[in-house]
This record gives structure tokens, sequence and C-alpha cells, in this order.
């Protein structure tokens, strides 16, 4: 087996390992150097115009986790048993004149922002005439659509390392973000809650992969 044949091999059951976990080991936790490889990966992954939309909040308080149950139905495995519990936010309102893109511009690229510059003009026309991102909702599930991508760079990297994770959406989301918002750990007016993820180790064997042959979901325009 040449070294690309290996390659493969090793990324596609990383793939085949992977799946929704829901029932992890309480008892086993994931070492610190592999969850930061995670966070890395999460770090790294690519966004529309590189703007990154996102934060991304690792609970460790017990009362939190306990207060999250009664509104999480979705998540109660994982806070119960999974070794890290994240909370993923999108960014509100992320358009061309805001502060959050002149962060990114100033402070991350490294270039002077302008209202005039042509990468703020192409930005806008993007968002009102190609995408039609025009009012709160659309920017936001927008924004949220960036934190996926994420997503499934941290649930492949973990399962590289043999680590497992399932991602959640089954919670309230008005009721979390109130609750978030109480607790004074995010500020509404700037985030929302995308999804949250698990990550740990299973207690419960893999369940076979069910998915649709490539021909059902794969085609050629020659």
């Amino acid at each position: 087996m040449d070294k690309q044949e290996s390659l493969r091999k090793e990324i596609l059951q990383a793939h085949h390992h992977r799946f929704a976990t829901k029932s992890f080991d309480s008892e086993k936790k994931i070492d610190e150097a592999d969850w930061l490889t995670i966070m890395e990966a999460a770090r790294l992954s690519p966004s529309s115009f590189g703007y990154e939309p996102w934060k991304f909040l690792l609970v460790e308080n017990k009362q939190v986790k306990d207060d999250l149950q009664e509104i999480a139905w979705g998540a109660q495995n994982s806070l119960n048993g999974a070794s890290h519990f994240l909370i993923v936010l999108a960014r509100k309102n992320v358009t061309g004149d805001s502060a959050h893109v002149k962060h990114m511009v100033e402070d991350v690229f490294g270039v002077p922002y302008s209202e005039s510059a042509p990468q703020t003009i192409f930005f806008n026309n993007f968002q009102k005439n190609d995408f039609d991102l025009t009012d709160e909702r659309k920017l936001f599930d927008w924004a949220s659509k960036q934190t996926y991508i994420a997503m499934a760079n941290m649930m492949t990297t973990a399962a590289y390392l043999g680590i497992d994770s399932c991602p959640i959406e089954g919670f309230d989301k008005v009721a979390v973000e109130r609750y978030l918002a109480e607790q004074k750990v995010i500020d509404l007016r700037k985030f929302g809650v995308s999804y949250m993820a698990g990550f740990g180790y299973r207690a419960q064997e893999r369940p076979e992969k069910k998915r649709q042959k490539m021909t059902d979901i794969y085609e050629v325009i020659e």
C-alpha cells in the first residue's frame, strides 16, 4: 500500500468511526493537547470572506449544565457524560459597516478599513444582491452556516484522534439564549446560539452507518 492509499484509508476510517454519540463514558476525559487540537481545527476553519462570525463556549460550570438540562433536551446525554460540552454562537448583523468586519479587516487582515474599499463594496454587493442578506434573521442564518463548517472540522478532527462527538440542535433556542443572557454569558445584541456539541468517549457500540448510495447523491455534469 503506497503512502497516498494509506492516507485515504485513514481519512475514511475516521469518518466511519464518527457517529452522533448518545452515551458517553463520564469517567474518560479528553487530553488537553487533543482538545486544543480540536479547537485549533475550529479556529482554522474557513468562513465566507474570512470574517469568522463565531464564538465557542466551553461549558465547565456544573450549575449551568444542570440548568441547561431542562431547556436543551437533545443535550442531556452530553451534559451528563461528555468530557467537553460546547455551545457555539453565531454573530449577529455582520455587514460591511459592522464593528466586527472593521475589526477583522484592521486587526486580523492587517489592512486599513474603508467603506469605499473594493472589498467592502464587493461584500456589500454580495450580501444585498447575490444572497439577499437583507434583514437580521437572514444575516444570522448566513453566519450560522459558517459555524457549521467549523463543527464538521471539529468532529472530523476528533474522530481522527479517536474521540467521539455529538452535534446538537435539540434545544429551545429562545429559552437557552435568554438563560445565557441572564447569566451574562452572551450579549444577545451581538450573538445567538447556533448549536451545541458534546465531545468525549463512547459508552455504547457504534451503530451501523447507513447512508444513501453514492449514485443517489453524486452526479457529474459533462
